[in-house]
């Protein structure tokens, strides 16, 4: 059996059914040079949601179809924002802006330790820098910053930079991760957990539409990149989906402008207490509430999962971080790079060459696919047995998976084929958005009976009202 189909079978058993026969998938050369099933895991994600959305289809309208999807697209998807192009460059966004700014600091990237191991320091956004040069006790410059790490132990630097709020993570082997009280404790929780959270009737889809999700409220409070991919999936099966940013947050541009097809866009400010209330009057309406912040930090609002089940029951809420949403590690925060880095991944594709990173965001959009797959089981339990339900992700489960599916080695670097600019065309469409004409990638699966289309242009933040649509 290929990596494409295991993987898609083991969700299909979280879902709660046999793989179904009106799934297929077109399996060619690995697009990504990277030793694991990056591509196969994607598509099964991908795969995943779409038949959970065509069993909602079908609940809906008793019309059965056809779900496709290519390893290759998805292979493409993993790197999307790579692949968007406007047609007046004046107007185009500041591309990543927000990554732009990390790379002018020395606290990036890998750095040797004493004892001969490795850490990832990631800046993250203001003030992660600030914090990660606390912690080593050194200015940023390039020869202190290397030799603030040199001058201590990896774990150690992971462990300050940690105490201080900031993004650090120490290169492990897969074995040291899995023997990690973080690992052993992720190794017990499932992929994507679907847990039923308070008690309540059934509740049918919205009644007409045109698509699987017509009619259904998805709040996306998340940033960079898992969560806002989690809402654009949502919104390829029609979903209403309302992105909220803070006015007061950094962002990533070029970032949005990927993942904001689909939504509309709005301000909000929860640190007033008017944006505050007006954060719960839209939840009292919405279906899915998808958020991306750090453990607790919602509790603290008032908007944690059980609070949510009694303002709106039937909630389905959508949590999504690194390392997981249990054990010692459930607080800290954290990126895709942190992701491969403690997992082992990072250590695995190296190699001799020292810890080395992925050439796409694997994690990341793979987990917004798998929190999207997540959403989707929970509205259609919903549906048939009512109830309020708590969905959970994490970078890391997502990168064990990967890691899991099987580890081919130098063998698979050399199967692989990079994309074509001819592929790359097939998998583009163009369409208008806030910032002009714009060439990007397509939704990268196929639905025979309901197309996988967004249906609103990708905008700017703040675009919109804080409002749902009439």
């Amino acid at each position: 059996m290929s990596a494409t189909r295991a993987a898609f079978d083991g969700l299909m058993r979280l879902y709660g059914r046999a793989a179904p026969d009106f799934v297929a998938f077109d399996e060619g050369a690995p697009a990504l040079e990277t030793r694991f099933a990056a591509d196969e895991a994607a598509a099964a994600a991908l795969a995943a949601g779409a038949t959970v959305a065509a069993d909602l289809w079908t609940l809906r309208s008793g019309q059965t179809q056809q779900v496709r999807v290519s390893t290759r697209e998805a292979a493409a998807s993993l790197t999307s924002f790579q692949y968007q192009r406007f047609a007046d460059p004046q107007r185009a966004p500041p591309t990543r802006e927000g990554v732009a700014a990390m790379q002018r600091t020395h606290a990036l990237g890998f750095k040797p330790t004493a004892g001969g191991r490795h850490v990832f320091l990631h800046p993250s956004f203001p003030p992660g820098t600030q914090r990660i040069l606390q912690a080593l006790g050194c200015a940023d410059e390039a020869a202190a910053v290397d030799g603030a790490c040199l001058a201590r132990e990896a774990l150690q630097i992971e462990d300050a930079v940690a105490a201080l709020r900031g993004c650090t993570g120490m290169v492990r082997t897969p074995q040291e991760w899995d023997a990690s009280e973080q690992g052993r404790i992720m190794a017990g929780r499932p992929l994507v957990e679907v847990i039923k959270i308070a008690d309540g009737p059934p509740q049918p889809l919205p009644p007409g539409g045109e698509a699987a999700l017509s009619g259904v409220r998805v709040l996306d409070l998340t940033r960079v990149l898992a969560g806002p991919t989690c809402a654009r999936t949502l919104a390829q099966y029609g979903a209403d989906v309302l992105y909220l940013a803070s006015p007061n947050l950094p962002a990533s541009t070029g970032f949005i402008s990927d993942t904001n097809h689909g939504k509309l866009s709005a301000w909000l400010d929860l640190a007033e207490p008017e944006g505050l209330a007006r954060l719960r009057d839209l939840l009292a309406t919405t279906d899915v509430f998808s958020q991306g912040y750090r453990t607790g930090a919602m509790e603290r609002l008032g908007l944690g999962p059980v609070e949510l089940a009694r303002l709106r029951p039937g909630i389905v809420y959508v949590s999504i971080n690194c390392y997981g949403h249990e054990g010692p590690w459930r607080e800290r925060a954290g990126w895709e790079q942190l992701a491969q880095t403690v997992t082992g991944m990072a250590h695995l594709h190296g190699g001799e060459g020292g810890p080395k990173l992925q050439p796409a965001a694997v994690c990341d959009y793979t987990t917004g696919y798998l929190a999207a797959f997540g959403a989707l089981v929970a509205l259609q339990r919903r549906a048939l047995y009512g109830g309020s339900y708590l969905v959970r992700v994490s970078l890391c489960q997502t990168a064990v998976w990967v890691r899991d599916l099987g580890d081919e080695g130098p063998g698979r670097l050399a199967r692989a084929a990079p994309l074509s600019g001819d592929e790359l065309r097939g998998f583009a469409i163009d369409s208008d958005s806030g910032w002009g004409q714009v060439s990007h990638l397509r939704p990268a699966v196929s639905l025979s009976a309901t197309p996988a289309r967004w249906r609103r242009p990708t905008v700017p933040l703040g675009t919109h009202p804080a409002a749902w649509p009439d």
